[in-house]
């Protein structure tokens, strides 16, 4: 298996907001949360990854991790990791599909890089097992933005920066509100400044067990 250790050690890119962290990013209520959720998490990924690696690599080959540059807090570099989904080539490919979405973000539905088994991995949110090692090591949080890619920051605006006064987070006000349905990235930001404005260690309970309700009904998969 492709090792979960691989991070980065840049600083944050240069546009980076400059304002004070936000409460959530300090609270030992949350962050004793995310412990406790990333535990679990981690337990039921031991006990699924031996027959996901195996469908996996009986599906196509490479590696059964995928590792993706991302920026958290502040702008802080590192990589999150996935179940594989993808042909092992796919962000070469990337340019050879079209973009449904509008503005920064890259959403196709029939994207063609997705594997038979990474269909059924996003549908049912599989794939973002691993990031419960990001949440222990506390790159991200249960609750959260969604994590931008390089490509989404090298365009960010000023009010865009401002998604990452919060840790990313595996799940967040975006998927709780219809993730799928979503393809205006200013609504993205819109949602995320939102949880921001309203958050509360209860309200992060409380989108994760509306999160865990959503998967249970096998809807809304990014």
């Amino acid at each position: 298996m492709q090792s979960l250790r691989q991070d980065t050690s840049e600083t944050p890119p240069s546009g980076v907001s400059k304002s004070v962290i936000h409460p959530s990013a300090k609270c030992l209520i949350k962050r004793s949360i995310d412990i406790v959720g990333a535990l679990i998490g981690l337990a039921i990924l031991v006990l699924m990854a031996v027959p996901i690696a195996i469908a996996i690599k009986l599906d196509s080959p490479g590696p059964i991790f995928y590792g993706q540059k991302r920026y958290g807090l502040k702008g802080r570099p590192f990589t999150i990791w996935k179940f594989r989904s993808m042909v092992e080539n796919a962000d070469a490919l990337k340019q050879t599909v079209a973009n449904q979405a509008q503005g920064l973000i890259f959403k196709n539905d029939h994207d063609s890089r997705v594997t038979r088994v990474g269909r059924i991995l996003r549908t049912s949110s599989l794939d973002e097992f691993p990031q419960f090692w990001n949440v222990l090591k506390g790159d991200m949080s249960l609750v959260g933005t969604r994590p931008p890619t390089e490509d989404e920051v090298s365009h960010y605006s000023d009010h865009h920066w401002r998604r990452l006064d919060v840790k990313p987070g595996i799940t967040g006000q975006w998927q709780i509100s219809g993730r799928s349905a979503i393809k205006d990235f200013e609504e993205v930001v819109h949602l995320d400044l939102h949880y921001q404005a309203i958050w509360s260690p209860w309200y992060d309970l409380r989108v994760i067990f509306r999160t865990i309700a959503l998967l249970f009904d096998r809807r809304g998969a990014w």
